[in-house]
């Protein structure tokens, strides 16, 4: 019988066989978090006409018109303005809301089709709102925190499982655990950070066999505590947990390498000599198989003015 490895050359694999699991993602979208904290050990007064203020049940000399961002003191009321007080012994607090930008950047390789890991980082512009009152909204008029504005930085590692898939949309359920630095309008000295932890699902519309578009709405866990100088080591801890919705792309690099002939129209991955390469014909943005071609799934008979015509043909 005569040998067939003397008509069919040996294929020789790429180095970027391995290096295709890995997954590069950009994504912005919108943000908003919750801002909520309990006043343990302080009192809040109400001056007639102002903002409220806090002071510390340990030194009621102490006062504040802004403990979430940074700390403002303020010098004590003089005898005789008219304000409300309510002591520690009530569920005092405040709430509020503030809008993020985020802009996110992930690493992540995938193995067995369904399995992801890796890490990333993300960088939110965050507006901080006014902030209400959780009780007594008729007598407590609340407070704006200064310099509302910042950009608070995130790293974190991630992982992930696609549990579904439909058509050509792949459902992953995903974690991501790290770290946050609040923002440059926050008091970085007076705060001490605890992780955060984001959980969401990735919606991915795949397109080539490397590009997809995803959406990813995720809920986020986090909190910070900030000490209050000249209050006798007093603190408050701010829960600031948030709701995302990021859209973005993700690309890896294709298996293997586009044809270097560039009069060749296979639509599907073929070899020239001991290689194999992929299609030139493939668009990075139209969905593919790259066992078969898909530039032209749907038969001209089918199109325009032929689907009209009994016999298009």
């Amino acid at each position: 019988m005569f040998p067939l490895d003397n008509i069919y050359a040996e294929r020789k694999p790429w180095a970027r066989s391995f290096l295709r699991h890995f997954h590069f993602s950009l994504s912005t979208g919108l943000g908003h978090t919750f801002f909520r904290h309990e006043l343990s050990g302080f009192g809040i007064l109400q001056p007639e006409g102002f903002d409220s203020r806090i002071y510390s049940m340990a030194i009621p000399a102490s006062q504040y018109t802004n403990w979430v961002n940074t700390i403002s003191s303020e010098p004590a009321l003089p005898t005789g303005t008219d304000t409300f007080t309510f002591p520690d012994t009530e569920k005092l607090g405040f709430k509020g809301g503030g809008f993020n930008v985020p802009l996110k950047g992930t690493i992540h390789y995938e193995f067995q089709g369904k399995y992801r890991i890796g890490g990333g980082y993300s960088y939110d512009i965050m507006v901080i709102k006014r902030m209400r009152p959780i009780t007594h909204q008729d007598q407590i008029t609340g407070f704006q925190p200064s310099q509302n504005a910042g950009f608070m930085r995130k790293y974190f590692g991630m992982l992930g499982f696609s549990f579904y898939r439909l058509g050509t949309f792949l459902f992953t359920g995903d974690v991501n655990v790290g770290g946050f630095n609040p923002g440059n309008n926050f008091t970085t000295g007076l705060i001490k950070k605890g992780v955060f932890v984001n959980l969401g699902v990735t919606v991915e519309k795949e397109f080539a066999e490397n590009f997809q578009v995803f959406v990813r709405p995720s809920f986020e866990l986090k909190n910070y505590t900030i000490s209050i100088p000249g209050s006798n080591g007093g603190s408050i801890v701010h829960n600031i947990n948030a709701f995302y919705t990021n859209v973005g792309v993700t690309y890896s690099l294709p298996a293997l390498p586009k044809c270097y002939h560039k009069d060749c129209n296979a639509q599907l991955n073929h070899a020239h000599g001991n290689r194999e390469y992929r299609s030139r014909m493939h668009k990075f943005y139209k969905k593919q198989n790259p066992m078969y071609g898909e530039n032209y799934p749907k038969l001209f008979k089918y199109k325009g003015q032929n689907k009209r015509k009994l016999n298009p043909y």
